[in-house]
This record gives structure tokens, sequence and C-alpha cells, in this order.
């Protein structure tokens, strides 16, 4: 567990990265743990009592934990009872989204082992408090329950303020900038009212909660301190839609699309042929969204295709085995920000990185019944007869001799192909994700991924000595939609947004004088909007003071 940041922060920053270094570990700090544990019991006795309550719109909240998705209202009350009469000077109740990493640094040297952490608080959404809200003088009686509504729309981006730091490209920084969803909290991480292993490490967590704060002004020195501080976690699930495929570099080893193998009739019998796979990259796989009624199956379709180039005219392909499919889950994450995407290949000379990788079986098939086409060598593709189209089945980002193959169903010719026929066949790959696993979308953030790889292993039937296999990786990406709720909010709010805008192009006069570069009132009109601009168009929330008793 990633211990929290034990600094107050005084302003709303959303893109702060504290980053801190900590020695290994001494016996003598289960000890201070214990001293520390009491202090802080000491420290609070006597603080206002914080109670943050969330209201039954979206459903339950006793039972489990109720996810809110993109464009979701969260409405609750905090409630504030003071044992005795004390002294405040403002208070704060904000939805917050934070990331918590951390990595372990191993070297030859005990002495320089330790671990590097950071955190990123990524969202603040403040609710807004009238003075006239708050008593006057600001003391809370004793005796006295003081209640506060919130309400809070979750984003569906974030403010180009979160992600500050050096980028590779633009594509880099849209990335992002999406919301990401709940990740590490296993009180947290599941489906409805099940709690589901959502495959994250402990080094990793993105958390969501509605914080409270109550500060108090010393008046001997005129500074702020924490008089009360209260965070109630919730679920967020936002929804993701598919992005562009990957174009995989053919020297990276984290893939691979196409892989050929050399059968042999015998130990010295000489060569049978060439065997050769290729897939692409399918279709996503996409998450339900959040308190859907829809429990079906997570699935999509992948297709492989083979070829036997044979070594002698009168040489059969070979029959075809078994396919066993497997997605590894991959969970990358820095204690320092990322200017690109993470890749294994870049983990071994950056010690702030890591990477959390497990794998799942999905199926195991038998492929026996998969029959092998006769083609002549007219129909074997080249680049002069290839065609630009692709089938839109397959989300393949290659070239146009790729594109074909999975059109025509026909491999470009292995190394080995010395012209005549060859034979052809094809496989399509039923993918459906375990229903006993949380799977969380396809993300980036400046400091954690989460990426997803098919593994196909193609085991053919030979007369020689072992029986060849071919394995396939390629990537897939894992969506979201969004719940009905918040989709709802979102039309409602984008008409909103197109009748607002025509009528200000009706009421504001056209200007055609260029900009002026000087003036501050441009500069700052030039800034990003705050998430106020966003808010919801409600009238004001009053508090309310009822006497306890």
């Amino acid at each position: 567990m990633p211990p929290s940041s034990a600094s107050v922060h005084s302003n709303s920053n959303s893109n702060s990265y504290s980053n801190s270094y900590s020695n290994s570990y001494h016996p003598m700090q289960s000890i201070g743990s214990q001293i520390g544990y009491k202090v802080r019991n000491i420290a609070h006795y006597g603080q206002p009592t914080i109670e943050i309550n969330l209201d039954t719109t979206h459903g339950t909240h006793g039972g489990y934990v109720t996810s809110y998705s993109t464009m979701d209202t969260i409405e609750g009350t905090v409630t504030i009872t003071a044992h005795h009469d004390t002294k405040f000077e403002n208070l704060e109740i904000a939805f917050v989204g934070t990331s918590q990493v951390f990595v372990d640094r191993l070297t030859s040297s005990p002495s320089m082992s330790g671990r590097t952490e950071a955190t990123h608080r990524f969202l603040t959404l403040k609710q807004p408090i009238d003075d006239t809200d708050l008593p006057c003088p600001r003391v809370l009686a004793a005796g006295r329950t003081y209640t506060f509504p919130f309400f809070f729309t979750v984003p569906n981006h974030l403010l180009p303020r979160a992600c500050t730091h050096r980028i590779a490209s633009d594509h880099v920084r849209d990335t992002h900038l999406m919301l990401p969803p709940s990740m590490g909290d296993p009180a947290l991480a599941g489906f409805g009212a099940k709690l589901l292993d959502d495959l994250a490490p402990e080094m990793s967590k993105i958390i969501y909660g509605i914080k409270v704060r109550i500060v108090q002004l010393r008046e001997a020195d005129g500074t702020f301190s924490l008089l009360g501080e209260k965070t109630r976690k919730v679920r967020i699930k936002p929804a993701f839609e598919e992005q562009p495929p990957l174009n995989l570099d053919p020297s990276d080893p984290e893939y691979r699309p196409r892989q050929e193998k050399t059968i042999r009739k015998g130990l010295f019998k000489g060569k049978l042929g060439t065997l050769t796979a290729q897939s692409a990259q399918p279709k996503s796989l996409v998450i339900p969204g959040a308190r859907t009624t829809n429990l079906g199956s997570i699935t999509t379709m992948a297709k492989i295709l083979l070829r036997f180039d044979p070594a002698d005219e009168h040489n059969t392909p070979p029959r075809l085995g078994s396919l066993a499919t497997k997605i590894k889950v991959s969970t990358y994450y820095a204690s320092s920000p990322r200017a690109n995407f993470p890749s294994r290949s870049a983990l071994g000379y950056d010690l702030t990185q890591g990477v959390y990788q497990e794998t799942i079986s999905l199926s195991s098939l038998c492929i026996a019944s998969a029959t092998w086409q006769k083609q002549d060598s007219a129909a074997n593709p080249t680049a002069e007869n290839s065609i630009l189209r692709r089938d839109s089945g397959i989300s393949d980002c290659s070239t146009g001799e790729t594109a074909e193959a999975f059109n025509n169903g026909i491999l470009t010719q292995s190394k080995n192909y010395r012209g005549g026929s060859f034979y052809t066949a094809r496989i399509a790959v039923p993918i459906t994700l375990p229903d006993n696993k949380n799977f969380l979308p396809t993300f980036h953030t400046c400091l954690i991924s989460r990426t997803y790889i098919l593994s196909f292993h193609v085991s053919a039937h030979a007369p020689g000595v072992s029986d060849p296999s071919l394995h396939l990786k390629i990537p897939i990406q894992v969506c979201a939609d969004g719940s009905d709720t918040g989709n709802e909010n979102a039309r409602a709010r984008s008409a909103e947004a197109v009748v607002r805008l025509e009528a200000n192009d009706v009421f504001t006069p056209r200007s055609v004088a260029p900009p002026t570069i000087g003036n501050a009132r441009t500069q700052v009109n030039d800034l990003p909007p705050e998430y106020a601009a966003y808010a919801p168009q409600v009238g004001r929330y009053n508090a309310r003071v009822t006497a306890v008793g």
C-alpha cells in the first residue's frame, strides 16, 4: 500500500507531482508506527465529526460501492458536528482524483536500495460555498449539526493544467488528459455488487473521493492549520472510445503479428515446407457502462491466417492441432512523468519505471477441422496486384499487402517460397473475457498505463521429431461504454451548448480587428477555462443548520 501524502495542500493546483525517497525498512519503524498512531488519536481528540453521505440516485451505497461514469452527477451532503465551540476560517468540499505510485529500486548495495514515490492530483472540483451559508461568526457551536449539500459532475476530460510536463507528441498529451478509471483499491475494484481483482499491483493506485477540509486560522502567527479532514472514496468508471490501432514496430519484441517456421519430414529427411501464421489487431472489447443491467459476455472476434509453402510440389500441408488463446495484462507505473507511451524496452535504463504483468488463459480450441485450400501461383499476392481495401472488421494499421491478405484470406509468401502452388487456411477466434476479473479500459496517464496483448499458440502435427507451433502476439484494446444517465446528461449538455452558441452568434457583434497581443485581458481570456465553466445550471445550494437532539 503506498503511503498517502502527509502534506497539506493549501491550493487546488491539479498538476502537482510530489516525489519522495524512503530508505529501506528498519525494525524500529514498527515501533514508530505504533507511537504515531497513538499521537494521531490524541491530536484528533476534540475535533469536529465529519460525515459524508451520498444520495441514492444511482443506487444503494451501503452493501456495495456504486460506480459513476462520465457526465454522471455525484450528489450528497456533508454533516459537521462539533463537540465544543470551535473557531474555523474556511470549509472546503471537493471532488478529487489522485494517482499514487512507488517504484522499488534494487541495487547490488543494500545501503543504496529504497524506493521512489510520486503523487499526482490530476483532478480537483470544488463545491462553491457562499459566505452566507457559513455560520457567522465562524464558530461551530457545540451540540449543533451543520449540513452542506454538494453536487459534482464527472468530467469527460481533464484540463490542460493536469498534464504540463514535457511530452513527445500531442497524441500523448491527449491520452494523458483522458479521465482514468479507479484502480488498485481492493475495496473499490469490482462490478456492481461484486468485488473483483482489477489486476493492478500495489505499486500503483488511482483513487477518487469526496474530500472535506476544515481550516483554522492561528492567531499567534497568522498561518492556517488543518482542523479536520475526511475523504470518502467513490468508484469511477469513465467511458473510453476506441482509439486508432497501434502501428507496430517490427523490432519491438513485445509484439509478434507474424511468424514463420520450417517443417521437416524427419530428422534426416529434408524439409516439408514453411508454415506461416499471421494475425492483426481485432476490434476492441467493450465493457458495459456503469450501473448497467446488461451482464452479457464481453466478446470480440479475431482472425488468424495460415499459409503453407511446400518445399516440393507433391508435399501436403500438416494437419492442424490446437489453438490456445491468452491475454496478457500489463500495468506500467512510474515515479516521474513520462514523455511517451511506456514500453518494456525502456525499463532497463530507467529506474523510475516499472511494470506488472499477469497472463490469463481465455480458451483452448481444437482446429483440426480447419481445411487447407490449394492456391496456384497466380493467387500469390505481390506488390503489383495489392489493393488498399481492408476488412471493416479488422483494426489493422499496416501496409497494403497486409490489408489485402486479411481481405482475401491469402498471406504474402514466406522467405522460402520458390514459386508454384501453396496452401491457405483461416481461423476465426472468439475472444471472451472471464467474468471473475475486473478488466479496466486501456488508458495512459502521466504516471500509470494499462495495456493488453493477445497471445495465440497454434500447433500442428508434422511427421518430424516434434510438432511445430507458432506463437503470435498482437495488441488489443479494451474500451468502455458510458452509463445511461451519463449519456443522457452529455446529450442534454451538448444540445444546451449548441443553443447557447447560436444565441451568442446572434447577439454578439462581430469584430474583424486582430487581437491585441499586449493586452492583459486578451491573455487572460486565452487561458483554458476553469471547471466551473462546465458546472450544471442549477440553483445554489443553501446550508442547513439543525440542532442535535
